[in-house]
């Protein structure tokens, strides 16, 4: 397949850079011919890759609209107002910071506006689900708080009540016993759907406040498949590039009380001048996010997850917690093959052209650089047109691939059926061969 960005703007831009022009046509090359199932990625439209790489990336602007501490922003303010309208109107929230340059950023910015050094925050486990800001040691974020966990309930081995979804009695005995000063909620790694108000009513029972996590499924929550923590959590953080299809960022939205808070965590508390050509390429992800076909999209991101689940247990994979609510498709590969790791599977898969991450899954026995689990998401392939028929052979394609791994020729062979079915669902079909 050709380079679908083959004079592009982003090739003739580049014609005095023919090594990074190369690496660009490489990963255009890569994306278009192989399978993304990694859940925290996504297809951009062409309209958040232009705004991307637009001349705002010139302007220096430390500060918010109306209080800069440069001149010549007059034109960066309005796109930052702009921005802000739109993600409070696509929510419904009362107050929107659109400057964290990642949802960790904005994570570590709502803890800062919120709390004390040392105070105690209740969140997710790392090894059920939780995120490295939810209470991981390498975080800096444990560094200056105190992290305590809940996690999911045991898995029960009864298909119609499988266990290993989030445990409100632990969550509830954990905030009595700990008090903590912020409960989270919010995960990297769950394939069930959140419900923001038993975790409302748990913070409120000890006095706590209440931040959402919702880097995961923002997008599914703009399109109506989730129901939202907005006006239910205190704080709701999330990133702007996994269901919600934007570039890579991170946003607040959050209560008037707690604004001025908020924006002075972020800058000047940890970030210097914003990405204001980010934060264009946000403010036109968020105006695609609620057109009326964005509803339809998310709708289908679920239902994929779903047929790919159901694909993958008929090849003797297991999913975690019984099934998939979500963008993600969470599984224990020990029902497939107990000698088969998340590393050695995310290896192969990748070489037959099939993109995911190996992932632990609740009280994995393997450490988290190798695992008992694999992380697949179908956002991604849902953006760039297939369905359930083509997930359920994406399904297939996965356990051939992992039940011939030493097979060098069919890995091959996957790799040309991967190829074939790629080209049938171009992301970017208006620059294929621009």
């Amino acid at each position: 397949m050709s380079n679908p960005f083959a004079a592009s703007p982003f090739d003739l831009w580049l014609a005095g850079d023919s090594e990074v022009s190369r690496l660009l046509g490489e990963e255009a090359e890569r994306q278009s011919t192989t399978l993304q199932l990694i859940a925290s990625e996504n297809f951009t439209s062409p309209a958040v890759l232009a705004a991307s790489g637009s001349i705002l990336t010139n302007k220096y602007a430390e500060g918010y609209p109306g209080r800069r501490y440069y001149g010549g922003n007059q034109v960066i303010d309005e796109v930052e107002d702009l921005a802000r309208d739109r993600l409070k109107a696509l929510f419904g929230a009362e107050h929107a910071n659109v400057q964290p340059h990642a949802g960790a950023n904005a994570n570590l910015a709502v803890y800062q506006a919120l709390l004390e050094p040392g105070d105690t925050i209740l969140a997710m486990r790392l090894d059920h689900g939780g995120h490295l800001t939810h209470g991981s040691p390498a975080s800096i974020t444990s560094k200056i708080w105190r992290f305590v966990s809940y996690g999911v309930s045991q898995a029960t081995g009864d298909p119609d009540k499988p266990g290993e979804v989030i445990d409100f009695d632990q969550v509830a005995d954990v905030a009595r016993r700990e008090r903590p000063k912020l409960v989270v909620a919010g995960s990297t790694a769950y394939s069930r759907i959140i419900d923001p108000l038993p975790f409302r009513e748990i913070a409120d029972s000890v006095g706590a406040l209440f931040m959402f996590d919702a880097a995961h499924p923002a997008g599914l929550i703009a399109g109506g498949v989730h129901p939202s923590p907005v006006g239910v959590a205190d704080v709701v953080t999330f990133t702007t590039h996994k269901t919600l299809r934007g570039p890579r960022g991170g946003a607040i939205v959050c209560q008037d009380q707690f604004a001025k808070a908020v924006d002075s965590a972020v800058f000047p508390g940890l970030q210097g001048g914003p990405l204001e050509h980010v934060i264009a390429a946000k403010a036109v992800a968020f105006a695609e996010a609620a057109r009326p076909e964005f509803r339809h999209y998310a709708a289908q991101v679920v239902a994929n997850a779903a047929a790919l689940g159901e694909a993958l247990e008929e090849t003797g994979i297991r999913m975690v917690s019984g099934g998939t609510e979500n963008h993600q498709v969470l599984v224990d590969l020990r029902t497939f093959d107990a000698e088969l790791t998340g590393k050695v599977a995310q290896e192969v898969l990748d070489r037959a052209g099939i993109t995911c991450n190996r992932n632990t899954i609740p009280d994995d026995p393997r450490s988290p650089f190798i695992t008992s689990g694999l992380r697949l998401g179908s956002a991604a392939q849902t953006t760039a047109g297939m369905g359930p028929a083509e997930m359920r052979t994406v399904g297939a394609l996965i356990g051939r691939t992992l039940r011939s791994r030493d097979d060098d020729g069919a890995i091959a062979r996957v790799r040309a059926e991967v190829h074939e079915l790629c080209s049938g669902f171009p992301p970017y079909p208006s620059l294929a061969g621009a």
